[in-house]
């Protein structure tokens, strides 16, 4: 993809692009401001078009002549970054109905329980949702899509200005909605630790090109090259390196807290074990 071909201003944005999405899968995507994240999200709904090649949805090219675009965009639902960008109604709940009257389906009752399902209490329905805070203008957002049942999600940064305990509950229903309901979820985030806790692939986009494509413990495995991109792996993983250094016989490859905590319990235990026969040996 290329924006303003042809001008002084022309940037190539995405550059041989190959991918394949399977049904169900829970994906991250991670890059560098600029890397060209955001515009191959924007063209699994067919927001904006290739300058070459194709975006193919079930086997159909999306931009073929008489393909219904307006449908893929219900079965294909992308959360923007700013949720501004999507609320516009008087009220909450008549924001989220917006979608499914546009499909034809009952209203309400598709509605309440999307916001149902990422959190949002009900006594807050009839809010402006411009009198919102910031994580609950996301959740409304995300429910706005929810409310559509697509079978693809796709979140832009959806716990971006949130704090930890926000960011968790958002991404903690995320990955319950993607238990439940077995939709397909990609999710594009700056924060590594998120994306090592919740996906089980892990798209690198830098200068517009696939870096890396894999599960998070082999993509963070190059942390170093990560780094030269400006990115970097979770902080785990960089403990867990300084602890084999030190001689601790402890997986490097941890990417989450769990995991390195029983990669740790396991290790002392063996070290303690390793001691106390030494111990009896000598006396």
């Amino acid at each position: 993809y290329t924006y303003s071909p042809g001008t002084s201003y022309e940037i190539h944005a995405l550059k041989d692009i190959n991918l394949n999405i399977p049904d169900g899968q829970f994906i991250g995507v991670i890059g560098h401001t600029g890397s060209g994240k955001s515009t191959l999200i924007q063209h699994l709904n067919a927001l904006i078009r290739p300058t070459s090649g194709t975006v193919s949805y079930n086997g159909e090219d999306v931009w073929a002549e008489n393909y219904n675009r307006r449908a893929l965009r219900s079965e294909v639902g992308l959360v923007f970054q700013y949720p501004e960008h999507q609320l516009f109604e008087s009220d909450v709940l008549s924001d989220v109905c917006f979608g499914p009257m546009n499909q034809g389906k009952s209203r309400e009752e598709e509605a309440k329980k999307a916001l149902l399902q990422v959190g949002f209490k009900e006594k807050n329905f009839k809010k402006s949702p411009f009198d919102l805070s910031g994580g609950q203008k996301k959740r409304v957002a995300i429910a706005g899509v929810l409310a559509m049942n697509p079978k693809i999600l796709i979140l832009d940064e959806p716990t971006a200005g949130l704090d930890p305990k926000g960011r968790d509950e958002i991404l903690d229903q995320i990955a319950e909605l993607h238990k439940v309901r077995g939709i397909t979820i990609i999710l594009v985030s700056h924060s590594m630790e998120d994306v090592a806790k919740y996906v089980e692939r892990l798209i690198v986009v830098n200068h517009g090109k696939i870096a890396f494509d894999d599960i998070p413990k082999k993509v963070f495995a190059h942390y170093k090259e990560l780094e030269e991109m400006g990115l970097a792996a979770p902080q785990i993983t960089y403990i867990m390196h300084a602890l084999k250094e030190k001689g601790l016989p402890v997986d490097p490859a941890d990417t989450t807290v769990e995991e390195a905590k029983q990669d740790i319990l396991h290790a002392l235990r063996e070290m303690n074990s390793t001691l106390l026969k030494g111990g009896v040996q000598n006396d």
